[in-house]
């Protein structure tokens, strides 16, 4: 029995519906919330908070940067793209655990806001954090950002 279900886990995946909170409200992402499953540069507390992405060229460049970073992840999916919001769902490999991952860029700051979120399951064994964490080094090395 337990085969047969974990079977149906590979073969559906484990993907569910997409968030209703997606997307900017009042020029902001969507507050994490209290499980553990996910990271937000807008976080209030410690553990759902992890830094913004911070940029020196100008946003264009900043926006165009992230993107081509984005194209060279495995099992990413860009769904949205608007001049200053980048909306992401990340796959998982094995049982496709969908990830909902938002960027974006106020224009009063050179910063990007980012929130990285599991869409199920309570714990996510700090997998957002370490996506976010990688995607912040990857764009570090952005000539003229960082």
């Amino acid at each position: 029995m337990l085969a047969t279900a974990l079977c149906v886990v590979f073969i559906v995946g484990c993907n569910g519906p997409r968030p209703s909170s997606i997307g900017l409200r009042d020029g902001s992402l969507a507050p994490c919330p209290e499980r553990p499953n996910c990271v937000s540069s807008k976080a209030g507390d410690k553990r759902h908070f992890v830094e913004p992405f911070a940029y020196t060229s100008g946003k264009d460049e900043a926006f165009e940067a992230l993107k081509r970073i984005l194209s060279t992840q495995q099992k990413a999916n860009v769904v949205e793209e608007k001049d200053n919001y980048i909306y992401v769902e990340f796959k998982s490999k094995f049982f496709r655990f969908v990830d909902d991952v938002e960027f974006y860029f106020p224009a009063d700051e050179p910063v990007i806001h980012v929130r990285s979120a599991s869409r199920l399951g309570y714990s996510d064994l700090g997998v957002n954090r370490r996506r976010v964490e990688r995607l912040r080094k990857l764009f570090m090395k952005t000539p003229g950002d960082g």
